[in-house]
């Protein structure tokens, strides 16, 4: 027996002969490159007993044919992350060896191939087909001779039903690890638990996403009981912790993220749990103090109590006495006291999130920790001065310190945090410019509704690297001819400042711009027509956005710094806030409340991607574009308080998608459109327009002709009826002339005479 594992192009070349090879055992090609369809040869291997093709891009239908006659020897099949569509061979299930069958993040469909009557291999012990399309049924008495199996993985299967809890059926088999997230499953299997309560050796269970009720399966905790991982996250369950009787010695993992369990923390929960490494209570409804007992856990690597109604302060031992810890969340809770339990070395944590309390005070001043990364006090009442001189974070990625009451500047130490990705100072009361000639490389910067001042062209971050930028209601000033080198921003909001002069055709460079708002400030002048150039298509163009999404805002270890991305944009005259998938939700422009005059450039009919324009509250005249007719994805159109004349275009009644609209306080004239969606917005959409007017009922405000289209004198219209209707009048015209030449007496006299 020999294992083959040889680089990639080798291995390219064996499977085009893997016929010469029917004496290999074991064949272990994951985690390469491999495309295409599954060779048929490779089911043609007599005496395989292992294949493990994982972690590949193979697609297609696995083979079938003579497969169930070759593969007699085979034991472990391994095919699990690829691309493979199609049903599942049940042949592979009644293989007289086969032990392992690993199937799952596939693309699976069609019935589960076991039924009631299925001739199932009584040598198998693990079934995983999890992250695939199956449906059907699967009843777990239909597994009633598989004395063997030890591991059930369906999860991911939404439209897989699964039922568990057979009345009056014991099965025969011993379950290690049983994973149904996210299956179509019984709703009773933990309030009814007829079947779990059979399985005494299972060490991983998770019955996740289920939206399961009754109370927190605490008889789970048996003096027996084996368990490791418990997750029993997303699902309704009830009750407290309490009581818990036995020690879990075992037990190194339990997530109830997201059900409805109430009341305190066992006070035992140390020496219930003694060697618990991954804690998740976030997302519940208790309340009560973190008990001190919790810091005789050594082993907490990850701890999250976030969004619950625990108050009190957080023990200074949670800060000192994990040496393992790595994540902390407690946010969204009513802790106070001071920061960091009074503490400040935070040495051993990655990730400290604070945010969402009640702490108060001022920050360490001299702040150390060798191996922290993120660090998130948002919306709490800490005060006094920014004043990290002394703080020791040499790879602070993340930093938010938004919706606080700290004043002073923004010190220039701040540059010395060469790492940092992320800065958020929003809702501060910081005054004074921001540093200069500092080159930290930010992809996130927000400081918005502080007092800063100043003029920002060349500020603390380096340009090329910014991928949002949020300065929005401070007192900055001067032009924004900068804006031009930010390449890869996607997020511009300078909106409620002093920024002045013309909107450079610089802008129309950044072509990853999802969001721009310039809004309440002192800009003048024409609008680059150039701005319809922007695509404004967000990542539904990967290639596009390519080098944009190569700049990471924090590393992919730390998954749950991405929470803390979001931004506020005004829309559909409201200001909503976009959590961190904001590049995909909304896309707009808004210039509002500035001073820009001219004509709306027509090019702006271009921008089919943007959901929100904002051009309200200034100097524009002319007509409105009927370009903006081909605006398909607007949901957001206002140009109120301008000076716009000339009718309102019949082009409009085409944007499907538009909810609110606003053309109030101009010179327009003519009728309102009364079809499609401008007829269903109330007259103050169109309110101070002398010469506008509605229609009577019945009537239609209909479509005259195309500007953009010029027809020369004489030309024959392209429209057939509007060609009948123009012969009709021009006959009908002529014979009236004729008819008042023959009434009148000296009309008479000239036609006779012709």
């Amino acid at each position: 027996m020999f294992i083959l594992e040889f680089v990639l192009p080798v291995i390219i070349m064996l499977l085009s002969c893997i016929t010469a090879f029917k004496s290999i055992r074991n064949l272990k090609l994951r985690n390469n490159q491999f495309s295409g369809s599954l060779p048929a040869s490779l089911f043609a291997l007599p005496h395989l007993k292992s294949l493990d093709l994982s972690y590949n891009n193979l697609s297609g239908a696995l083979p079938t044919g003579q497969a169930s006659e070759s593969l007699q020897n085979l034991r472990e099949l391994y095919l699990s992350s690829n691309q493979f569509i199609g049903n599942i061979p049940t042949f592979l299930f009644s293989l007289p060896h086969i032990e392992q069958l690993n199937l799952s993040t596939n693309y699976f469909e069609g019935p589960f191939p076991i039924n009631p009557s299925s001739n199932l291999s009584l040598s198998l012990k693990s079934l995983r087909f999890s992250q695939n399309n199956l449906s059907g049924r699967l009843a777990f008495v239909w597994l009633g001779n598989l004395t063997k199996l030890e591991e059930i993985d369906l999860s991911g299967n939404a439209k897989l039903v699964v039922d568990v809890n057979i009345p009056g059926w014991t099965p025969p088999f011993q379950l290690k690890q049983l994973l149904l997230c996210g299956c179509d499953l019984d709703k009773n299997i933990i309030s009814r638990p007829e079947f779990l309560g059979t399985q005494r050796h299972l060490k991983v269970l998770d019955l996740s996403n289920n939206n399961l009720s009754g109370s927190m399966p605490n008889w789970l905790f048996t003096k027996e009981a084996t368990l490791q991982d418990l997750n029993l996250r997303n699902n309704s369950l009830t009750g407290s912790l309490d009581p818990i009787w036995h020690i879990q010695s075992s037990l190194s993992r339990i997530d109830i993220h997201m059900n409805h369990v109430t009341g305190e923390l066992p006070a035992n929960l140390s020496s219930m749990f003694p060697v618990l490494y991954d804690l998740d209570f976030s997302s519940n409804d208790l309340f009560g103090h973190i008990p001190t007992s919790m810091c005789e856990i050594s082993s907490i690597g990850f701890l999250d109590l976030s969004n619950n109604k625990l108050s009190g302060e957080v023990p200074a031992c949670v800060f000192t006495n994990y040496p393992e810890l790595s994540v902390l969340k407690v946010s969204n809770n009513k802790l106070g006291g001071p920061i960091f339990g009074g503490m400040n070395n935070l040495s051993n944590i990655y990730e400290l999130h604070l945010d969402g309390n009640k702490f108060k005070g001022t920050l360490p001043h001299d702040l150390a920790g060798n191996f922290v990364r993120v660090i998130d006090l948002h919306d709490n009442q800490l005060s006094g001065k920014l004043n990290v001189s002394f703080w020791n974070m040499s790879y602070l990625r993340v930093l938010n310190l938004a919706g606080n009451r700290i004043t002073g500047k923004i010190d220039q130490h701040i540059c010395g945090f060469t790492e940092i990705h992320l800065l958020d100072l929003s809702r501060n009361n910081l005054t004074g410019s921001v540093p200069n000639s500092c080159f930290i490389v930010l992809n996130f910067l927000n400081l918005t509704g502080n007092s800063l001042s100043g003029d920002i062209s060349f500020p603390l971050f380096n340009t090329s690297s910014l991928i949002a930028l949020d300065v929005r209601h401070n007192e900055f000033m001067g032009n924004v001819n900068w804006v031009g080198y930010l390449e890869n921003i996607r997020l511009l909001s300078l909106g409620g400042n002093k920024f002045e002069g013309q909107i450079t055709p610089n802008l129309c460079r950044l072509m990853y711009l999802r969001i721009i708002d310039l809004s309440h400030n002192k800009l003048s002048g024409s609008l680059p027509a150039c701005i319809g150039n922007i695509s404004f298509k967000g990542d539904t163009d990967d290639q596009i956005f390519q080098p944009a999404n190569e700049i990471m805002w924090v590393p992919d270890d730390y998954t749950t710094s991405n929470e803390l991305m979001y931004f506020t944009f005004a829309t559909k005259g409201n200001l909503y806030t976009y959590g961190r998938s904001f590049f995909v939700s909304m896309s707009g422009i808004d210039l509002s409340a500035n001073m820009l005059d001219g004509e709306i450039p027509w090019e702006l009919g271009n921008l089919n991607h943007v959901k929100s324009l904002n051009l309200s509250y200034n100097l524009f005249v002319g007509p409105i574009p009927t370009t903006f007719g081909s605006l398909e994805d607007i949901e957001s159109l206002d140009l109120s308080h301008n000076k716009l004349s000339g009718p309102i275009p019949w082009q409009l009644t085409q944007l499907f998608s538009l909810g609110v609209f606003s053309v109030a306080y101009n010179n327009l004239s003519g009728c309102i459109p009364n079809s499609g969606q401008l007829g269903s917005f109330s007259m103050d959409s169109y309110l101070a327009n002398t010469d506008l007017h509605n229609i009577t009922q019945g009537n239609m405000c209909g479509p005259g002709p195309d500007p953009m289209v010029e027809e020369s004198a004489g030309e024959v219209p392209s429209d057939p009826v509007l060609y009948m209707v123009t012969a009709a009048s021009f006959v009908l015209a002529f014979w009236a002339s004729v008819a008042f030449s023959f009434c009148h007496p000296h009309g008479r006299t000239i036609i006779l005479k012709l």
